[in-house]
């Protein structure tokens, strides 16, 4: 994990790598819980033995927004922000699903900084995001993710 005292600090780095998260395990009960609480369960996503037997992989696929959902718990993984109020997610530019995260797979994702901006009260980093599949030749999703940042007032 790295450091960062200050997310002014991002300011200028526009198009570089700042962290890469450790790899996640992504489980058939990962898969299987984030079905129950979505309600999407999709042969595809939760029936081991007719994604066996029908899907391409031969196996069970993760969910997309399985795979989208993981940003968060990765860069805080990745990056630990130091002196900030709070922080929240103010959304998403452009998503792309590329490539399919079989039932068994660890994913990491890799951050850059696309763009640093003033925000009320907050700085807002516009995260290029790409969460790759171990051993996978293409990346499994691809995000522009918008966060703001609220250092401390003393901050």
């Amino acid at each position: 994990m790295i450091a960062i005292d200050d997310v002014r600090s991002l300011r200028g780095r526009a198009g570089d790598e700042v962290a890469v998260s450790e790899w996640v395990a992504i489980t058939q009960a990962r898969i299987d819980a984030f079905a129950e609480v979505t309600g999407d369960r999709q042969w595809i996503h939760v029936d081991p033995e007719r994604a066996g037997a029908e899907a391409a992989l031969r196996t069970t696929i993760a969910h997309g927004f399985l795979t989208l959902s993981l940003l968060s718990a990765l860069i805080g993984e990745a990056i630990g922000f130091r002196g900030l109020r709070h922080t929240i997610n103010y959304g998403l530019n452009r998503v792309r699903f590329v490539a399919p995260v079989p039932s068994g797979s660890r994913v990491r994702g890799r951050f850059t900084v696309g763009s640093v901006d003033e925000a009320p009260d907050s700085v807002q980093v516009t995260w290029r995001v790409t969460i790759e599949r171990e051993h996978g030749d293409r990346p499994c999703c691809i995000a522009e993710w918008i966060v703001r940042y609220y250092p401390d007032s003393a901050a």
